[in-house]
This record gives C-alpha cells, sequence and structure tokens, in this order.
C-alpha cells in the first residue's frame, strides 16, 4: 500500500540530488573545460552540452531512490510501482512548470524553451522519473 509521506521524501530527495548534479555538471563544463557560460541570448555553452546527460541522471538517481522507497513497504508490488511513478512524474511536471518556467530566476526558461527547445530531453527525464520506481521495483 502507498505511503505518500514516505515517497514524497524519496521523490523530493532525488528532485533535489538531480538539480544539483545538474547544476554541478554545468559549473564544472565552464569552470573546469572552460565552456562559455550564460549570457543574454543563451543557456551558454556548458549548460548546453549537459543536456544530453540529464536523462541519466534522472534514471540512475530516481531508481536508487525508487528502490528504497519500494523496499520500504510491506509488500510492494508493480501495480505501486507504476502508481508511483504516475505520481513522481505529475509533481515534477507540475512543479517544473513553476520552478524552471513561471518563477523568474537567472536560470528560468520560457515555455517554448522548456518544453519545445528542449526537447527529446525533457521527455526523456519525464519518462525516467516514471520508471524510476518500477525499475527500483524490479531490482527488489
Amino acid at each position: 500500500m502507498q505511503n505518500i509521506g514516505k515517497s514524497m521524501i524519496w521523490f523530493w530527495l532525488a528532485y533535489v540530488l538531480v538539480t544539483i548534479v545538474g547544476i554541478i555538471h554545468t559549473v564544472f563544463n565552464i569552470y573546469v573545460l572552460h565552456m562559455k557560460p550564460m549570457d543574454d541570448k543563451s543557456m551558454g555553452e556548458g549548460y548546453e552540452k549537459t543536456k544530453p546527460w540529464h536523462p541519466l541522471y534522472n534514471i540512475i538517481l530516481f531508481t536508487i531512490f525508487g528502490f528504497i522507497y519500494m523496499r520500504g513497504l510491506d509488500n510492494p508490488t508493480i501495480t505501486e510501482s507504476f502508481i508511483t511513478g504516475l505520481i513522481w512524474t505529475s509533481i515534477c511536471i507540475i512543479f517544473d512548470v513553476f520552478g524552471w518556467v513561471i518563477i523568474k530566476h537567472p536560470w528560468s526558461l520560457s515555455f517554448k524553451e522548456f518544453y519545445i527547445d528542449y526537447q527529446p530531453w525533457i521527455t526523456l527525464i519525464y519518462i525516467a522519473i516514471f520508471l524510476g520506481p518500477v525499475l527500483g521495483y524490479l531490482f527488489l
């Protein structure tokens, strides 16, 4: 049976960690590999070069945290893992609209930049998040 509290703890830990990994990767590209940082016209080469890695960060981290969550349930089922994946993906989609598009900050994007220009990466990320608990369950 779903444990929403534990599910949210593992989801938000994964989400924050994925975000931190992406930021560290971007900073590494800029300061160590000397790629161009963002400016008024673009997110910069340092960020752009990280995009193909974003689905990989997500599938690894959400699978780990999905495994931890599913392992903590008394009698986990594949159905629960699919429901958890659906919940996690839905929350992520909603939160991303606010966190990366609506609320303006130095790394925010327009709707077009996030949902059109960021293809196929954003779709692959959402698929990875959905699959995280399912793959975590399969590793039990």
